[in-house]
């Protein structure tokens, strides 16, 4: 093939081990010792080549001298930073030409993070548009996992890029496994190799054509604490420390079964995180499940969760045997929904308030008739009012210093003699398990009763009766929440107060 560089990988194919020139090729690496060696062996196929490194000296990557490759190698060395990043197109332009042919550009993944999504795109289409100009190609290849691989998943770069592939080790080799690849007029995709290395060169074990979602099908990766104790139930089985092992583990799955735990609520947001890159990077075949370990979702928590591509979550109350069922009933199944390409958003959309804890009266009716508002959320399962009048020992204020919401969208506040609770997507049902983890005591020796309004046209009608038929209530809950509000300026239309006067009731010379 004229025009085209060689990866040097032995026993592969020439159509996933060739770049065409002029081209952009990406690999990355899980492993930074990877990426050199694969680097290294890319340079000793060449009879001309240019490196670029970045974050360490490119000498560094050619210490010991290659196996070949050619005698004289142009290096040059790049600041680890978004600035540089941006100027490399322009670096690009007045050093180098089509002299220059391959050039090998290498980084660690988390510099690729300084770079948003917009920003990553231009710099692809205008480096596309100078390699094509200039007659190079270029090799970018990357170390290590990070954000980047979350936010900014490559696989929508399918038309800016000639070539995408992930080096990973995993049970004791490698998998070369490759996203798409051009070379000449020929596209393969969806395929994957398995490399051994040895006198640092990789060359393929066994060379496969199957997709790559049939590799990892029968395969388990998993928080340890799933399996309560247990051993790995077999060979398929790879269990691991915590949530973020498991999410790094899974980054090149793609039809394996992804188990994250729960066991507590505020590691909700950053599960989603997980989940959403997991789904939007790897695709519908991976099968991601969440296992609840003591602690229950509330609905908003398992909408956010399904949306952003769980397939199933367990809950707490279900037995170990249910939950390897639930796991052996998932088999071959995909996952159907669309996922957000914005996470921010779909969380905005199911979660949209952002406050918790007490707000006084007027806020915090505001703040339910927004949410009760929302035409995104599901009719008359957004939330529960609840009123709650204290036992004859305690005031509403000692209540308060019990009550510690911990979820948003869990609000307090104060109407005369009764506590008033909002609590954000918690069905009837779950009511008294919600009380449990919000009062520090026993909540049914704190409150003599209850009143509870769970459909929207109840909490709507309920917080318009607070408003129109408590303004003294609404105005002592002005003045707490405004201490200060003495010194505010006075209207003008306020009347002067009178100033006393002395009055004289009897003359100096009478009173004699």
């Amino acid at each position: 093939m004229k025009n085209s560089f060689s990866l040097g990988l032995p026993q592969v194919q020439p159509e996933v081990s060739t770049l065409q020139n002029p081209g952009c090729y990406w690999v990355s690496c899980t492993r930074p010792q990877d990426a050199r060696t694969f680097i290294r062996q890319v340079i000793s196929h060449q009879h001309t080549v240019t490196l670029i490194s970045a974050g360490q000296p490119p000498r560094a990557l050619l210490t010991p001298d290659p196996a070949g490759g050619p005698d004289r190698i142009p290096l040059y060395s790049l600041p680890e930073n978004k600035k540089s990043l941006l100027q490399l197109e322009r670096d690009f332009a007045r050093t180098l030409g089509s002299k220059n042919g391959l050039v090998i550009f290498s980084s660690p993944a988390s510099q690729w993070d300084k770079l948003n999504e917009a920003e990553l795109s231009g710099w692809i289409t205008r480096m596309r548009r100078l390699l094509h100009k200039r007659k190079m190609t270029l090799l970018i290849v990357t170390a290590g996992i990070t954000q980047f691989n979350q936010s900014n998943n490559l696989q929508r770069y399918f038309r800016q890029m000639d070539g995408l592939a992930y080096l990973t080790f995993q049970q004791g080799g490698w998998q070369y496994q490759i996203s798409w690849w051009y070379a000449g007029e020929r596209l393969l995709a969806d395929r994957t190799l398995r490399l051994g290395c040895e006198d640092d060169h990789f060359f393929a074990l066994k060379e496969t054509q199957e997709p790559l979602s049939l590799n990892d099908e029968q395969l388990y990766l998993a928080d340890k604490s799933v399996l309560e104790g247990a051993p790995p139930l077999s060979r398929q089985w790879q269990l691991f420390e915590d949530n973020q092992q498991v999410w790094e583990g899974a980054q090149q799955a793609n039809a394996a079964t992804v188990i994250f735990s729960l066991t507590h609520s505020e590691q909700i947001r950053e599960l989603a995180k997980m989940v959403h890159s997991l789904r939007r990077a790897r695709g519908n075949g991976l099968k991601i499940v969440v296992r609840e370990m003591g602690v229950s979702l509330r609905y908003s928590d398992e909408r956010l969760l399904q949306a952003c591509g769980v397939n199933s979550i367990v809950p707490t109350t279900a037995a170990m045997s249910q939950f390897l069922t639930l796991l052996e009933g998932m088999q071959g199944q995909r996952f159907s929904r669309l996922v957000p390409a914005s996470l921010e958003g779909l969380i905005a959309s199911l979660q949209p308030l952002h406050e918790k804890g007490y707000l006084p009266l007027e806020a915090f009716c505001q703040a339910v008739g927004q949410l009760i508002s929302n035409p995104l959320l599901p009719e008359n399962d957004k939330g529960l009012l609840v009123a709650l009048r204290p036992v004859p020992q305690l005031s509403p204020q000692q209540i308060l210093t019990l009550c510690k919401p911990r979820r948003f969208g869990d609000l307090v506040t104060v109407l005369e003699d009764r506590v008033i609770l909002f609590l954000s997507s918690c069905r009837y049902n779950d009511l008294d398990k919600a009380l449990k983890f919000i009062f520090s005591l026993p909540h049914d020796e704190l409150f003599a009763n209850r009143i509870i309004w769970f459909e929207d046209n109840q909490i709507q009608a309920e917080i318009g009766n607070i408003k129109k038929m408590r303004p003294v209530a609404m105005q002592a809950a002005a003045v707490v929440a405004a201490p200060v509000r003495d010194a505010l300026p006075r209207h003008a239309d306020t009347p002067e107060r009178a100033t006393p006067q002395p009055i004289t009731l009897l003359p100096e010379k009478e009173s004699r």
